[in-house]
């Protein structure tokens, strides 16, 4: 069997994957020798310069929001970013934030779509300090024609938004998407976007999906109340322990009381008896001695 290199040649300066007519003529085995060929990383020139944290943020953000939000709600949707993306015979790319719907979510290293069986669904891109050019102009038109579904971008820098969509599956020309009181809808998330306070926040009908900063704080609040509850409650618990003592004591020290004066009564009684007693010996001596008497 002829080595899948000498079928398809990766350029490394350039890689792509096969094209659809190549693909179909290799094997199972040549297919994954290719793919896993293929570079995780892409070329510098496609590269993005590094951004430091306004764009690390709002991406990581994205990413974990939808990704948390899917798992919740049982959807087989696959979200990633910074990936390396391979469509055939195209150039490597690598969009800030993917999802690709009804797959498997297991981690991979790069996306190539014939492998997969599908491509991307949805695409974010996060500007901060430049390439509006390539993000708005050059994606728009590339992605389009790739047939990506859905494409945002958003200008955190200007605080924007802006939406993309292919009217049909066989479109090749993107669509803006309309906001509706500031909302941009995604049919393929569900979800609606929406900058609020310079963020970039992900609305399911009208109520906002807590980011995970947001999680954080909750979670916070949550510990926070619930150690104020359990120090109130060992509090109440200690008073009820210290009046349940008290009430124990007092208890113990009543018993004692009647138990003294019981010891009091059966003392007095003792004495009584005996003070009867003698009494009635002191008589009877008293009645003896007069009998003495009377008889001399």
């Amino acid at each position: 069997m002829r080595r899948a290199t000498a079928l398809w040649h990766i350029d490394p300066d350039d890689p792509r994957a096969p094209t659809v007519e190549i693909w179909e003529q290799l094997t199972p085995e040549q297919r994954r020798e290719i793919v896993d060929s293929l570079p995780s990383e892409f070329p510098l020139d496609e590269a993005a310069p590094p951004e430091g944290d306004p764009h690390w943020h709002p991406v990581t953000r994205a990413r974990t929001t939808l990704d948390r939000w899917f798992q919740r709600a049982g959807r087989r949707v696959y979200v990633s970013g910074n990936l390396a993306v391979y469509y055939p015979n195209e150039r490597v790319f690598s969009p800030d934030v993917i999802a690709v719907t009804d797959v498997e979510t297991h981690e991979r290293d790069r996306w190539v779509v014939t492998d997969e069986g599908k491509g991307l669904d949805f695409a974010l891109e996060v500007i901060v300090h430049g390439r509006r050019r390539k993000d708005l102009v050059r994606n728009v038109e590339w992605f389009a024609r790739l047939g990506i579904p859905e494409y945002f971008v958003f200008d955190r820098k200007r605080g924007s938004l802006r939406g993309f969509r292919l009217a049909t599956s066989a479109s090749r020309t993107y669509e803006p998407v309309i906001p509706q009181r500031g909302h941009y809808a995604s049919r393929v998330l569900g979800l609606d976007l929406l900058v609020d306070g310079g963020k970039i926040r992900f609305y399911a009908g009208e109520a906002a999906i807590p980011d995970t900063d947001e999680l954080i704080d909750k979670l916070g609040s949550l510990v926070d109340a619930a150690e104020q509850r359990a120090q109130d409650l060992e509090r109440r618990l200690d008073e009820e322990i210290r009046a349940r003592e008290e009430e124990t004591r007092a208890r113990e020290e009543e018993t004692r009381a009647r138990e003294a004066e019981t010891r009091a009564r059966e003392a007095e009684t003792r004495a009584r008896e005996e003070a009867e007693r003698r009494l009635a010996e002191a008589l009877a001596e008293i009645e003896r001695l007069r009998r003495e008497r009377g008889g001399a």
